[in-house]
């Protein structure tokens, strides 16, 4: 059967075209920019959340209070081929972002053939710094902007050649993205929604192709279901918790969007939104399914969280899955438009640069408030060594943090034979390693430790079952500068006290 396409001319059309070199400079390109993040990756410190999601690995179940399971299978395996180093944690992330590229350029050249549009979507889509951020980190984002991509490819695929088997591999790796974040049921609602809005397509809702590749996508999220039936639904609940909280108003749609200027960029923000925007007009016009398949996964999860932040925050990286499509349709742009294809690149890549410096060599003396990487990767191993001292002077047996990032960096940094003990309830929904896990030993629980709290978090006098006294301050900074403080407590734990995990070490 032939492709469903209409195959007519982008919106746009071909004035002012610049295409891009051939494709084997693009890979070559693309090759040397992964080289680069794997350096990049290899150079910088963990955050906290990354050491938290290597602790996940150490206990690899079908479900987590935060997210689905799917990072902790991509750190396992990165740590597994590269060892216990934050390029092990992070291996598969510059590789997923060099894998979604290509996917992403061969699904742009499907549903806008000989324009270059897939050379263009893949160079502006690594342009931005949420990819740039996405390749050196490993973070729920990583997999599912992969299987997003590749669900995205999939689809043009069935576009370009009629046949409903790719709807199967696209099932496949919706699933596999809905194991990643649970955003990835805005691929199955997109999907649906597409079917339903183009006249050509209603007839596949009829057909077994198309419910057979939803119904292994929802297997293979059957795991994550069982385990929430077996803890209470406490992830879905913690998720599902967000819509709860209800501020009408304007003061986070212009966060959202001021967010997003900065993190895709701003010039390939604004192709982003001309792309759809053009994407719009035609298919108001022609109803093509390349059109309508580009809004379902580009324009409507982007009117999902606009919508969702009229009344609450939209946390800046939730939008990432809008810009795959979004640029697809930006690559296909022509008119005064296609002009600024390679302006907005350029622009891209010299802010991604200028991060990666900072983040490896921090040249700039930022305030925090100015540096996200100072908040996030700058002074760890230093503050650990300070930590390190204190309980070596404090004479406490080990150390504790009720911030679950906090007391991850602490496992992962300590010197190996101390004891690190997360303070939290979250900690009892993991099944860590024998020796490892919930304490379970009345003489453990009575030995001193040295608690770390943040600064930043209100003081503590002391809880049920905590018995603490004040031992002083650290402070993690960067090349001088501040990025937090946090306060030393001496630690009794006894009865009442939150629920205890001594985390595994590297």
């Amino acid at each position: 059967m032939s492709g469903i396409g209409s195959r007519d001319s982008v919106p746009g059309g071909g004035e002012g075209q610049r295409p891009l070199p051939s494709w084997p400079f693009f890979l070559l390109a693309l090759l040397a920019l992964t080289a680069i993040r794997l350096w990049v990756a290899a150079r910088t410190p963990l955050s906290p959340d990354e050491a938290y999601y290597w602790v996940w690995s150490r206990a690899l179940a079908p479900g987590y209070l935060d997210h689905p399971p799917m990072v902790a299978l991509f750190v396992r395996l990165g740590v597994a081929l590269a060892g216990p180093s934050a390029l092990g944690v992070r291996l598969l992330a510059p590789l997923s972002a060099l894998i979604g590229s290509l996917l992403l350029a061969l699904a742009a050249e499907d549903l806008a053939p000989g324009r270059r549009a897939g050379v263009w979507a893949a160079v502006l889509f690594n342009a931005t710094l949420l990819m740039a951020a996405g390749a050196v980190t490993m973070t729920p984002d990583t997999p599912l902007m992969l299987f997003w991509t590749a669900t995205l490819w999939a689809l043009a695929r069935f576009v370009a050649s009629g046949k409903g088997g790719w709807w199967l591999l696209a099932g496949v790796f919706a699933g596999l993205a809905l194991c990643s974040k649970y955003t990835g049921l805005l691929l199955f609602v997109g999907a649906g929604a597409w079917l339903l809005a183009v006249p050509a397509l209603r007839p596949w809702l009829g057909r077994w192709p198309v419910w057979g590749g939803a119904g292994l996508g929802f297997l293979l999220f059957a795991p994550v279901v069982a385990w929430n039936a077996g803890h209470a639904f406490a992830s879905f609940a913690k998720q599902g918790g967000r819509n709860a909280v209800w501020h009408p108003g304007l003061r986070f749609l212009g966060e959202l969007v001021v967010g997003q200027i900065g993190l895709a960029t701003p010039l390939v923000f604004w192709l982003a939104l001309a792309g759809l925007a053009a994407i719009a007009r035609r298919f108001w016009r022609k109803l093509a399914a390349e059109d309508g398949l580009l809004l379902a996964l580009g324009a409507l999860p982007g009117l999902v969280f606009l919508e969702h932040a009229i009344g609450d925050r939209v946390q800046a990286n939730w939008p990432a899955i809008c810009y795959p499509a979004a640029l697809v349709a930006a690559g296909g742009l022509g008119g005064v438009w296609r002009r600024w294809l390679a302006p907005a690149a350029a622009l891209g890549f010299l802010i991604t640069g200028l991060v990666y410096w900072q983040a490896v060599a921090a040249p700039l003396p930022l305030p925090r408030r100015f540096d996200p990487t100072l908040a996030r990767l700058g002074g760890w191993r230093e503050w650990a060594d300070e930590i390190e001292a204190a309980r070596r002077a404090s004479g406490a047996t080990y150390v504790a943090d009720e911030n679950y990032g906090e007391a991850a960096m602490l496992a992962w940094l300590l010197p190996r034979g101390v004891v690190v003990i997360g303070l939290a309830p979250r900690w009892a929904l993991f099944s860590l390693p024998r020796g490892e896990g919930a304490l379970a030993a009345a003489p453990a629980l009575l030995q001193p430790g040295l608690l770390v709290e943040s600064a930043r978090r209100a003081t503590r006098p002391g809880d049920a079952g905590l018995a603490i006294a004040p031992r002083g301050e650290v402070i993690r900074q960067r090349a001088g500068v501040t990025a937090e403080r946090y306060r030393l407590y001496l630690l009794r734990l006894g009865d009442g006290a939150p629920p205890a995990a001594v985390l595994p070490r590297p």
